[in-house]
């Protein structure tokens, strides 16, 4: 689990690590790269779940967030540094936490987005177990796949 102090650290990996998704998208004013570190406080002090993933120097190398909306968690921001991605860290932050938010809620709905354009992280969630449930148009150009499981 993430700690409040980690928030500045979680932010500048979010800002490196959704550079490619700007550069997919040609739109570097996405969301991800539009947050604050107040806004991931906000999150943190509001309920929302964070995990981080760290190397054995104790090196920040993904992080992902989950909160809990009646029976459904919505699962948002999870990212991988740019030198670390398809050695399974999000792959096992899925599941981790997916295991944290099941001692919350056993029952629950778990629900993610990417962009449509994002076939890397869409085959992700689906070999993860989720299927493809709607697309919605976020604005022009930007296509989004929710996910659920």
């Amino acid at each position: 689990m993430a700690e409040r102090a980690d928030l500045e650290r979680i932010l500048a990996l979010q800002y490196l690590a959704y550079q490619s998704e700007a550069r997919l998208l040609n739109n570097f004013a996405i969301p991800p790269l539009r947050e604050n570190v107040e806004d991931l406080l906000r999150q943190f002090e509001g309920g929302v779940v964070f995990l981080k993933a760290v190397d054995e120097d104790a090196t920040l190398v993904g992080s992902v967030r989950a909160r809990l909306d009646q029976n459904t968690v919505h699962i948002g921001k999870l990212m991988v540094h740019p030198d670390r991605q398809g050695r399974g860290v999000g792959t096992q932050l899925l599941a981790a936490v997916e295991s944290v938010m099941a001692k919350t809620c056993p029952q629950a709905r778990y629900e993610l987005f990417t962009s449509s354009q994002s076939l890397r992280n869409v085959r992700l969630y689906v070999r993860a177990g989720y299927r493809p449930v709607r697309e919605e148009e976020a604005a022009p150009g930007l296509r989004l796949v929710f996910l659920e499981k």
